[in-house]
């Protein structure tokens, strides 16, 4: 039977999980058959991204989703969250660099210019 489930990535308690389709009698972190997204649940809020048409293709061929896999797609993929377009935003914002200053361009003849009497 092919599973749907949670394949553990990341480093020492720092967990990240890929999205698999996978032999379910293959273990946790052993072969796969393909890599459906993956879920980063150190991240706030959890991030989560799965190639939706590619999850319904295989359950039509009825692989088994696992119920982590159920319950992350039940609570994170029915819409997407308005926090994550909120900061994408702000990260522009604060990555947008000021325009050159005359300092920098050797600029002494940036300076203004007072009349003295």
């Amino acid at each position: 039977m092919v599973a749907i489930r949670l394949r553990r990535a990341g480093s020492k308690k720092r967990p990240f999980f890929r999205v698999v389709v996978t032999d379910s009698r293959a273990a946790r972190d052993s072969s796969f058959v393909e890599i459906l997204g993956h879920y980063n649940p150190r991240s706030r809020p959890a991030v989560v991204q799965v190639d939706k048409e590619r999850l319904d293709q295989w359950v039509k061929k009825g692989a088994q989703m696992s119920s982590s896999v159920r319950t992350l797609v039940a609570r994170h993929l029915t819409a997407p969250p308005a926090a994550a377009a909120v900061s994408a935003t702000a990260e522009t914002v604060i990555m947008t660099r000021p325009a050159a200053s005359a300092d920098r361009e050797g600029g002494a003849a940036s300076a203004p210019k007072t009349e003295q009497s």
